[in-house]
């Protein structure tokens, strides 16, 4: 077996991207009609009509429905632009897609001046549309031809060329312009996020007589409030209504459960061993790896406790602790960990806002942890156009912060043949989302499926749980039990996750990487029924299966940080045999994005793209054929295509070329440099350079196609190019950590 490899020093090259605006131009297939330009019209009027004198808010809500997943460069541009910083793009407050999930509908924040400036223009285009050509259309040949549009009588009008043009191509993609409105439903405490209409809640609320006290919000758009005044809400001022979901207190389920006799292992005192956050139920002292756990109570002493308040979390802390003991046939190699408890909820439930504001305090307090252990999850289901609140924050948290949340997928049970979706917050993005498997490798019966806003893969990966028969066996309060739940495979993978950050000193953004793709074989092709109840696979159970990998591979880990548009390395020494490449590759990487829980489906703000593959004389030849920021790209890529085949907006990518004992070698396409690169293009969704300092992490795996272990050619070729090569050894990692750890006594 090879060990991994760590490739440091040799760092990414940042380039801006260049910043002409190319004309602007219409795809082959669409034809502007004066007959949709008269439709849009229309409804902008109607809306101006809906809202009339309403002086609930200073400005006005506009939601633009599109004809499809729109990209962003084909977004509206000319229609309620404000000018200056109220562009459209600045101006979008919200974004879903329609019942079918194949048609955006974003929703704008605007002026009731830049509505009514909209509504003239689209007059007056409308007017020298039909002057100008007869037919009542215009071909994408003819739109695309500069000299149909250099003579045209702007001087009539108060707009130009590029303003006429742009009008015409947003009509080529909008069906109508409307007002949104939350439907009625029987919530009761719910969290409700209004649309960011620059106005503080509590105005926002007193202006409907609701009073709600500051510890009712969340932050400047959300609050939780009782089913008499969500009512008023959904009455009175629906369309102010972003998302609206139930505040969760019940627990998602636990798979079967069996009491057997106490506990009795013998256990050493704990010295320097990693610690792992556990956010959980509460805490039994009385165990035997008690001396392993600093446990914090944070229910009050006011709410009666009774034993089962106690079960879950004891459970989750024990496997954390010792659970190759406990579980002989799951000994990871990763040895104990020592546990920082916090109990936060009771076996009945829990009030789930209070909870997030609970986490924030309790992670910036302890920042000298960086793994998290969050089993607690909800028995209801997402929401198909939001993130729960809970998971938005958790994901708030993990970009301002350098730490990462393992989660359970949580539990339910096949109804009707039906398996229900996963519940609050397993639908955290950047987030570790564990979901369970039985010990054959099969999704167990419990096991409750992604995805998430209909596009995000999750749950992540799968490990084991229990369930269809078998168990996990823990230490509760009152002894060993047998259980199974996703509530137990988290915290088993959340042991691997602190072993690569702590003990191998891989960064978080590694460290995901590295599980994931340990989890996805050279071609695997999983049916989308296995994705959302596995994601992207099983991952092993010993971590030296993790941390090498077969002789005829090479597999190497690097990271930095995007600043610019445009991040590359082409610095990546691939051996050559006979003048060839003899080698397939797969790359894995994880990043963590800020996310906007209020722009709905288009929650991440920022998009890495990564390239990976041999050098040409232009650039990088993609190992998966991906060219959508290649300017001489064939064709168009629509929207839901890049997002199904190149995961756009994703913050995991996998890309693989699949291995077969007879794939030829590659050549070699450019003799003056015969390396590979590597490129990761920024791309920001809401002009706020989110993106600016975003850190990912890489792990690339070289397959020789006729099983030859070129491993030490390639740790001297690297090391030749500037690169700092670290192999990572087990043994030597733990040295380091010890020595690292060590408690220095001064006489």
């Amino acid at each position: 077996m090879n060990n991994i490899l760590t490739l440091r020093g040799n760092k990414f090259t940042q380039e801006k991207r260049n910043g002409r605006m190319g004309p602007i131009t219409l795809t082959n297939n669409l034809v502007v009609k004066l007959s949709r330009l008269n439709e849009l019209h229309e409804s902008l009027l109607k809306v101006r009509e809906t809202w009339g004198d309403n002086k609930i808010i200073d400005g006005v809500l506009v939601s633009v429905y599109y004809d499809r997943i729109i990209a962003k460069s084909n977004r509206i541009n000319g229609y309620l632009n404000g000018g200056n910083n109220f562009e459209p793009t600045h101006t979008v407050v919200g974004a879903k897609f329609n019942s079918d999930k194949t048609k955006h509908i974003i929703t704008h924040y605007i002026s009731r001046d830049t509505l009514d400036k909209t509504i003239t223009i689209s007059s007056q285009i409308i007017t020298l549309f039909q002057q100008s050509f007869s037919n009542g259309e215009i071909t994408a040949e003819v739109f695309n031809d500069s000299q149909v549009f250099d003579n045209l009588r702007y001087d009539e009008y108060s707009f130009k060329k590029n303003t006429f043009k742009q009008y015409l191509k947003d009509s080529c993609y909008v069906e109508k312009f409307d007002i949104d409105k939350a439907e009625k439903q029987n919530l009761k405490n719910s969290i409700i996020t209004f649309y960011d209409v620059k106005t503080d809640i509590h105005d926002l609320l007193a202006k409907i007589n609701i009073d709600v006290s500051n510890a009712n919000i969340l932050d400047s758009t959300t609050a939780l409030l009782d089913e008499k005044n969500v009512e008023i809400v959904l009455s009175r001022i629906p369309y102010l209504v972003s998302m609206a979901v139930e505040n969760f207190s019940s627990l998602s389920p636990e798979e079967f459960q069996t009491m057997e006799e106490q506990v009795e292992i013998p256990i050493p005192s704990p010295k320097n061993e990693p610690i792992i956050g556990v956010i959980d139920t509460l805490f039994d002292t009385r165990v035997y790896f008690s001396e392993w756990v600093d446990y914090h109570d944070l229910i009050s002493d006011d709410i009666r406790k009774i034993p089962a308040d106690y079960k879950h979390g004891t459970a989750v802390s024990s496997l954390i602790v010792d659970a190759p003991n406990l579980n002989k046939h799951l000994d990871d190699g990763c040895g104990r960990f020592k546990v920082r408890h916090f109990g936060v909820s009771l076996h009945s439930g829990f009030n789930s806002f209070n909870i997030i504001k609970q986490i924030k305090e309790i992670v910036s307090q302890n920042n000298d942890i960086k793994v998290w252990n969050l089993s607690l999850g909800s028995n209801d289901e997402i929401k198909a156009n939001f993130i729960s609140a809970e998971a938005a924050a958790l994901d708030e948290i993990q970009f301002e912060n350098d730490v990462i949340f393992v989660i359970a997928g949580t539990n339910g049970a096949i109804s009707n043949g039906q398996r229900t979706k996963i519940g609050s917050p397993a639908d955290s993005l950047n987030s570790l989302i564990v979901n369970s498997v039985d010990f054959e490798g099969k999704p167990a019966s419990y096991s409750r499926k992604g995805i998430v806003l209909s596009f995000f893969t999750k749950p992540d990966i799968a490990y084991y749980g229990g369930g269809n028969g078998g168990f996990i066996n823990v230490c509760e309060p009152l002894g060993s039990a047998r259980v199974a739940g996703t509530s137990y495979a988290a915290p088993l993978v959340a042991r691997k996750l602190a072993y690569l950050i702590y003990i191998m000193g891989l960064k978080r953004e590694e460290a995901k990487a590295l599980l994931i793709d340990s989890a996805i074989g050279w071609n695997t092709k999983q049916s989308f029924e296995e994705m959302v109840l596995i994601g992207n696979g099983v991952i092993p159970i010993k971590m030296e299966e993790i941390l090498s990998t077969p002789e005829d591979e090479i597999k190497f880990i690097v990271s930095d940080v995007s600043e610019k548009y445009d991040s590359y390395n082409y610095n990546f020494p691939v051996p050559i045999s006979d003048g060839k490449y003899p080698y397939v590759a797969k790359v894995t990487m994880c990043y963590f994005p800020r996310c906007s829980r209020n722009q709905g489906v288009d929650y991440t703000n920022t998009e890495l793209n990564i390239t990976f593959g041999r050098l040409d004389s232009n650039g990088i030849r993609a190992i998966n054929d991906d060219r959508q920021h290649f300017d001489d790209a064939p064709g168009y890529i629509r929207e839901e295509s890049a997002r199904a085949i190149f995961r756009k907006w994703d913050n995991t990518k996998h890309i693989r070329e699949p291995f077969t004992p007879r794939k030829k070698a590659k050549s070699i396409l450019n003799p003056s440099n015969p390396q590979w690169g590597m490129s990761v293009k920024t791309i920001e969704r809401l002009k706020k350079r989110d993106g600016e300092g975003i850190r990912f992490g890489v792990v690339v795996t070289l397959k020789e196609l006729k099983g030859v272990n070129r491993i030490e050619e390639f740790i001297h070729q690297a090391s030749l190019r500037g690169w700092l090569v670290n192999e990572l050894q087990v043994e030597t990692q733990v040295q380091i950590y010890n020595k690292l750890n060590e408690e220095i006594v001064f006489e």
